[in-house]
């Protein structure tokens, strides 16, 4: 695992928690109980996130050495 591998990898990771926040967010400002309606909108908010941001490239995508493949 190279310098670039986890540096692509860390990137990956601070999106996906953002994406993840953004969810819970939305579920908690109605939080009262196990709503299973949000915890599915949670879901769903963050996997259209994900393929959102999967549009504009992935950073993990790589050659196999840990370089990014457009280079």
């Amino acid at each position: 695992m190279t310098k670039k591998w986890w540096q692509a990898a860390g990137i990956r990771a601070i999106k996906t928690g953002a994406q993840v926040a953004i969810g819970v967010i939305g579920a908690t400002t109605v939080f009262s109980a196990v709503d299973w309606r949000v915890v599915g909108g949670t879901v769903v908010l963050s996997v259209i996130t994900s393929l959102l941001t999967s549009l504009a490239g992935l950073p993990e995508v790589s050659k196999g050495d840990g370089t990014d493949a457009s280079a």
